[in-house]
């Protein structure tokens, strides 16, 4: 009951609605970039009523240590240029998907394999998705 709580309180916290242009998603987009995240995704979920933030942003590793060089890397770039800190993030142990969320926006730091398994653009299909070139 605890974590529908904290789900359902996600929204009240934050203040504003971001766009596509808004600087954290350039931001993540960049820092994803820097440490060569590959086949980067974002997906625009504001117009989906069950969704848990306004956007998704997915992008894969070839390996553990890059999984952690994406992540660390967003989390670094989005406190310096945004000045925010991740609302929670969990996957640091394992490597294989990490999750860092900001509430209005999510992203998913995946394995290959990983994301091939889990296929999240597909059970978010009905968003916008947006490519990124790296």
């Amino acid at each position: 009951m605890k974590q529908l709580v904290s789900l359902t309180n996600r929204k009240i916290k934050s203040a504003t609605r971001l766009t596509k242009s808004s600087k954290i998603i350039k931001t993540i987009i960049a820092a994803i970039q820097e440490k060569k995240g590959e086949n980067i995704i974002s997906l625009d979920l504001r117009k989906i009523n069950e969704a848990v933030a306004d956007f998704f942003i997915v992008c894969e590793a070839s390996n553990q240590p890059q999984v952690k060089a994406i992540a660390d890397n967003v989390e670094y770039r989005v406190k310096e240029a945004c000045d925010e800190n991740p609302y929670h993030h969990e996957g640091h142990q394992s490597l294989q998907w990490v999750i860092i969320d900001y509430v209005n926006v999510v992203v998913h730091v995946m394995q290959n394999e990983t994301r091939k398994f889990y296929k999240l653009e597909e059970m978010w299909s009905d968003a916008a998705a947006a490519e990124h070139e790296e």
